[in-house]
């Protein structure tokens, strides 16, 4: 007897190749336009009408082929790439996503969209996902500032990054066009069986030993490494021209350390997160008031997301 585990939350990830093709003129830019629309309404007939889909372009894509240990995690810097993260319902876990887009008459960001968005007021809140979009636009960095700012407590996993732009955001009735301003996208994981980690390689890191100390970092958190998923967030000025010509070295430090866990996650323009390890009762083992900065470029974030023991 067949079984079949419906998705309740998506989220997909396809370089900008994939998703919408080349474009070399302004009326080539405009079937582009369309042609990703059409896209992302396509792969959304194939899921359920109340799963929620969050579906983002980016300049290259980190995968490990259909999510099983036995692939090894691959960066994808050219060609073709693409993958979806399906969520099934998760006994004591909710993920959901949200969207805060810039006002254009309103400087100062509304802090009580926050709690709409279940990310405050939330003791089960464990770890947020961000996803700024349209980073080149007037306003963006310090849109994204006033997003990310009020997030960064010492109890939650910030993690993420820039990306091309997004294609999907089902879970609200939202006329604007994607394209019409910048903004920050994401998921958020709550849950007390949730647990998670997140380490950050900066600029400095440029070799194997130097990339596996990082990893070394990621698994002294202890985290349990059954129904966890890897994530990497790296600059597009990382990966093989970081590293001499060497390709795929952060991806295949993680899978040193992590055989068992499958890492997905692109190749950005800026990085979101730093290091926090934290202890089985979600507290930072070294702690102070300061507050950590979140927003970094030529850096990768590598982190951890375990979602509960499986009965």
């Amino acid at each position: 007897q067949k079984v079949h585990v419906l998705p309740q939350t998506v989220l997909y990830i396809a370089d900008a190749e994939t998703f919408s093709g080349h474009e070399e003129c302004h009326e080539q830019k405009k079937a582009r336009k369309r042609n990703s629309k059409e896209t992302a309404i396509a792969l959304e007939k194939l899921l359920p009408k109340r799963c929620q889909v969050l579906g983002l372009v980016t300049p290259g894509i980190v995968v490990t082929p259909m999510g099983s240990s036995s692939n090894h995690p691959q960066e994808i810097e050219e060609g073709e790439a693409g993958f979806a993260l399906l969520f099934p319902k998760i006994d004591g876990v909710k993920i959901h996503t949200f969207h805060f887009s810039k006002d254009l008459k309103n400087r100062v960001f509304d802090e009580s969209k926050f709690a709409e968005a279940g990310l405050k007021n939330n003791p089960d809140l464990r770890v947020v996902l961000l996803f700024g979009y349209n980073s080149w636009k007037s306003g963006a960095t310090r849109f994204l500032h006033q997003i990310v700012n009020p997030l960064n407590e010492k109890s939650i996993i910030l993690a993420g990054g820039q990306v091309e732009s997004f294609t999907s955001l089902t879970s609200e009735n939202n006329n604007a066009q994607p394209g019409d301003a910048c903004g920050v996208v994401g998921l958020a994981f709550s849950g007390p069986q949730i647990q998670s980690a997140t380490v950050l390689l900066d600029q400095d890191v440029a070799d194997e030993r130097t990339a596996e100390a990082a990893m070394q970092r990621l698994k002294a958190a202890n985290i349990p490494e059954r129904n966890t998923i890897g994530f990497m967030f790296a600059c597009v000025g990382r990966g093989y021209r970081h590293y001499k010509t060497k390709r795929n070295m952060e991806a295949d430090a993680f899978r040193k350390f992590f055989p068992n866990v499958p890492l997905f996650g692109f190749f950005g323009h800026g990085e979101i997160g730093c290091d926090r390890i934290v202890t089985g009762n979600f507290v930072l083992r070294e702690c102070n008031d300061i507050k950590d900065d979140l927003l970094h470029g030529y850096t990768t974030v590598m982190t951890l997301i375990h979602l509960g023991s499986t009965k």
